[in-house]
């Protein structure tokens, strides 16, 4: 498991039914490519976000694969709809075998 590595998600706590709401993550994550080498001359080791999902009450609303030019933290802003209140769930899939997730609750107003 990669050190420091810490997923943020903001989202609406009242959403309308069938209207889009916007959903922001961010995880804090080094996110190195494989591709530098260090002092020494030796290749850092590939450890990336390799995919980030993100469902409603189980239903896909995002799937992302992620390559190594992916930026340092990477940050996500999208739209969803759902019909009713539930959990919207965010997993984050690291190189190392890692998951992170994190679920927030969202109420039909």
């Amino acid at each position: 498991m990669a050190s420091g590595v810490k997923p943020r998600v903001k989202t609406p706590k009242t959403v309308v039914a069938g209207e889009a709401f916007t959903i922001k993550t961010l995880i804090s994550h080094k996110m190195e490519s494989g591709q530098r080498k260090d002092k020494e001359g030796n290749k850092i080791p590939r450890s990336i976000i390799n995919r980030f999902t993100c469902e409603i009450n189980g239903k896909s609303v995002i799937d992302v694969t992620m390559e190594p030019a992916i930026s340092t933290n990477p940050y996500f802003q999208f739209d969803a709809v759902t019909e009713e209140a539930g959990d919207v769930v965010f997993t984050w899939y690291d190189d190392d075998g890692s998951v992170y997730d994190t679920t927030k609750t969202v109420a039909i107003g």
